[in-house]
């Protein structure tokens, strides 16, 4: 199984960052401007469309506010397994550390998905200047 672990710097305090990660249908206007291009809410699922034009259903595991924690899940014909988990960490009262760590099958799509995070990181850095 290939794993995906991704730890961003970001220069905002940890509430303002958890809130946007906790909002789940806001990833366009929140968390990921530009690399997410529109966002529709189905109960505890978003349907999420990347600029790329790629669509995929996130499914909403969990969202733990004591741990800043959020989790969540994709199943597709490609994916065999997709699971993501989000969580923020304070550093300092005006940073934060944002980890990303994505666990999917197969391991060939893994590539794919690294560069799509790389360009969410970028995103995320634009949200929080």
């Amino acid at each position: 199984m290939a794993s995906i672990h991704n730890d961003v710097s970001l220069p905002a305090p940890a509430r303002d960052v958890w809130d946007a990660v906790r909002d789940f249908g806001a990833l366009p206007q929140r968390l990921v401007p530009g690399f997410v291009t529109a966002c529709q809410l189905d109960g505890d699922t978003r349907i999420v469309t990347f600029a790329n034009g790629s669509v995929a259903r996130e499914v909403l595991v969990d969202c733990d506010d004591i741990r800043q924690r959020l989790v969540y899940a994709i199943s597709s014909e490609q994916l065999k397994h997709y699971s993501a988990s989000v969580q923020v960490i304070a550093d300092g009262e005006a940073s934060c550390r944002l980890i990303w760590t994505i666990d999917m099958l197969p391991n060939e799509l893994a590539a794919y998905v690294q560069e799509q995070t790389k360009l969410a990181v970028a995103a995320m850095h634009k949200a929080f200047p």
